[in-house]
């Protein structure tokens, strides 16, 4: 097949997006309007020019309208952990792909606002809002868990039986989707003004200094790359010696040297 005719062919994402987008529009507006309970799925069609089916193409319910960019967010969070750099701490891979969370809301400040003003005011509306944050937590819980540091939270805790793994990916995840969300509802109240990114990095910065020793870079299990750093004690002469890779993190250098000195 032909170059020209390939790229004749419309870009079915993004033209599904655009449909589901102006299908949110047309609901965001009449429940405004109208109220939430008055509107009809069939008026939410009409006002956005289409039938009653095209919508159920896109959303299975009126309340689902109300958030059409998270399954797309969703993959992109998604393709953010898929992509890591294998240095990269899990956590701060994990905070870079919330961030494709705060785009979506940031792109579009006014219907943000909006949509957050709907949510408050509409229960139903708020729980639809819970399962989709829901989505993301299990998303960064699994990521997360397949980068547990078994050895770095045993000689934290010193309990190596208490060690549990789908807890802490499961805590920490919650803490960094918990962490988003109180920037996004701050900067949501305050009319989507002010430098949410930097409030976002702030809050980040208080997750990793709770929870960014409990997981390693690259893959878990068997394949592991070798410890970032690693630090031998001369017996008697008060030297201690470290070597460490040329990619370490220089944060993770320092954690190890600070651990081998406590135990000294």
């Amino acid at each position: 097949m032909s170059q020209s005719v390939q790229s004749a062919r419309p870009n079915v994402p993004s033209q599904r997006l655009k449909m589901r987008r102006e299908l949110a529009a047309a609901a965001m507006e009449l429940f405004a309007t109208k109220g939430y309970e008055e509107t009809t799925v069939d008026e939410i069609a009409a006002a956005a020019g289409v039938a009653r089916r095209t919508f159920f193409r896109h959303f299975r319910s009126k309340e689902e309208a109300i958030f059409p960019d998270h399954d797309d967010t969703l993959e992109r969070a998604k393709a953010v952990l898929d992509a890591a750099p294998a240095h990269e701490n899990p956590l701060d891979t994990v905070c870079r792909g919330i961030k494709e969370v705060m785009k979506m809301y940031a792109a579009s400040p006014a219907v943000s606002v909006e949509r957050y003003r709907l949510t408050r005011e509409v229960p139903t509306l708020r729980e639809r809002e819970i399962a989709s944050v829901a989505r993301y937590e299990r998303l960064f819980t699994r990521y997360l868990l397949g980068h547990f540091d078994e050895s770095a939270v045993a000689h934290r805790d010193g309990d190596e039986a208490g060690l549990d793994e789908p807890l802490l990916a499961e805590v920490a995840a919650s803490a960094v989707v918990t962490a988003h969300n109180h920037v996004l509802r701050r900067w949501l109240r305050a009319g989507g003004r002010g430098d949410v990114e930097a409030q976002l990095d702030r809050a980040f910065a208080t997750v990793r200094r709770t929870f960014g020793t409990g997981f390693v870079a690259g893959r878990a299990a068997a394949d592991q790359p070798p410890p970032a750093a690693a630090v031998a004690r001369e017996e008697g002469s008060g030297v201690l010696v470290t070597v460490a890779r040329t990619d370490a993190p220089l944060d993770q250098v320092m954690r190890t040297i600070e651990e081998a000195l406590r135990r000294g």
